[in-house]
């Protein structure tokens, strides 16, 4: 498979500052978040109240911001190309849609259920798990080009992985998370969460697909790739910081009264990562993947579509549920893994096969 710059718009060579230390951003926004909460309460209490069929117009407008730019990174085009070296796609469909859910909640059933069972209470151990498993089925969208890009990955295979994938979300996330929590005795409309995916991912998908063409078609790739998209660069940063902080503030009173519940969460997150990068990367391995197809499509099911995920659980509980601040807690964890892992990923190259 031919490996050109046409294909992914937003990779880069190396993590850029804000990236880096995405996680001491999220903790900034926090502090920020739950002061708001305390010492100016009105600012949360007048934003809750801006909503429309339980979804936060304040928050999707936000969202909106951070994964529109996400879906015109990603060219869909490049999945004419599904038939070369499938093994790859194999591997990244079946860990993302028929492992990596199933294993996220009864891991995190585990912890919430039977570990943490007398240090959380029964209808919060609920709803954590709940934003877990919203996670656990929404495999990375964007940062994964980030991980590709510092293990060297193949730019073109790692943007056929990922198209794939969106395009799956579309057809499985409902049916997979209302399986999952179906069987915890929770209810969970089926007609909210279909309109969240129109929402958050197929309205946004099909902007992203004719905003790439049409700007494509009159500037050309080379104008798009280097120049266009890059104009949405702050744009993502502000909507995830206000997101944030407006979440966070929603949250204050939940975080100052269960402060330890935020490292609680954060274990079987973290936990289900490794597992879930050991798993791929040794199967990789097996099946004489080379490293730069193996180590992506190992990030992509250790990592998460966040955005997707705390806007889901928004529109189903609410912005003062568990299961939005679990999947909060999902993107405070995520960079320092997922740079741990990616210098794994590059300490053990050598033992795979040669790039293609």
């Amino acid at each position: 498979m031919k490996n050109t710059d046409n294909n992914v718009s937003t990779e880069k060579s190396s993590i850029n500052f804000f990236q880096k230390y995405l996680s001491v951003w999220v903790v900034a926004c926090m502090i920020v978040g739950v002061l708001i909460s305390k010492y100016i309460p009105i600012i949360p209490l007048s934003l809750s109240r801006l909503e429309y069929a339980n979804v936060s117009i304040p928050i999707a407008i936000l969202i909106w911001l951070m994964i529109y730019p996400m879906m015109m990174s990603v060219d869909f085009e490049s999945i004419r190309d599904i038939s070369k070296n499938p093994k790859g796609l194999y591997l990244t469909w079946i860990i993302n849609w028929l492992v990596k859910p199933f294993s996220m909640f009864f891991i995190s059933s585990f912890f919430f259920y039977f570990l943490f069972k007398n240090i959380i209470p029964t209808n919060l151990a609920k709803e954590y798990l709940i934003g877990a498993v919203l996670l656990g089925t929404a495999p990375c969208t964007a940062m994964v080009f980030v991980w590709s890009a510092l293990t060297k990955g193949n730019s073109s295979y790692t943007v056929v992985q990922v198209a794939t994938n969106d395009l799956i979300i579309l057809f499985l996330f409902v049916p997979i998370v209302k399986f999952l929590l179906g069987i915890s005795d929770i209810f969970v409309p089926w007609i909210t969460l279909f309109l969240s995916i129109i929402l958050f991912v197929l309205i946004p998908l099909i902007l992203g697909i004719v905003t790439r063409i049409v700007v494509c078609k009159k500037y050309g790739v080379e104008y798009f790739s280097n120049i266009f998209i890059h104009k949405f660069d702050n744009i993502t940063i502000i909507g995830l910081l206000l997101t944030l902080v407006l979440l966070f503030s929603f949250q204050g009173n939940i975080i100052l009264s269960n402060p330890l519940h935020i490292i609680l969460i954060s274990i079987p997150l973290i936990l289900q990562t490794f597992i879930i990068f050991a798993l791929s990367y040794i199967i990789a391995y097996i099946l004489k993947l080379p490293h730069n197809i193996a180590s992506p499509a190992a990030m992509i099911g250790a990592s998460n579509f966040f955005e997707l995920a705390v806007a889901v659980a928004i529109s189903l509980f609410g912005v003062n549920s568990g299961a939005t601040l679990a999947t909060i807690v999902g993107v405070l964890v995520e960079v320092p893994v997922m740079l741990f892992l990616v210098n794994i990923s590059n300490k053990t190259k050598d033992k795979f096969q040669k790039g293609v």
